[in-house]
């Protein structure tokens, strides 16, 4: 994360704080300028807005990143229900492949 400011641009009168994508490397800059893709980032640092930005590489100031939040304790002794994407396989439905019945069970084949 970073803090952007007037020492990185002109352009920032008022401070924002910026999530880095990468750097564009493929464009052409003057000595000490460089274009990065960035999020920025509201108080609670959630991405706000994509942005490209032309900034200066000494006026960079890197933040430290945020803690994430602990986690809540469990008040209750049942596991958590797991939830996948995944839909079981469907049953047979009792045909081989040739479309034969399944024999019963203990019957010769």
């Amino acid at each position: 994360m970073l803090l952007l400011t007037r020492t990185a641009s002109p352009q920032f009168t008022q401070p924002i704080t910026v999530r880095v994508i990468r750097e564009l490397t493929d464009r052409h800059t003057y000595q000490g300028w460089v274009w990065i893709t960035a999020y920025q980032l509201d108080a609670a640092h959630q991405a706000v807005r994509r942005r490209e930005l032309y900034v200066r590489r000494d006026g960079l100031h890197w933040l430290p990143a945020p803690t994430p939040p602990a986690p809540r304790p469990r008040t209750s002794g049942t596991p958590p229900i797991r939830r996948t994407n995944q839909r079981a396989p469907a049953p047979r439905r009792g045909r081989l492949p040739g479309n034969q019945l399944t024999p019963p069970t203990g019957a010769p084949i």
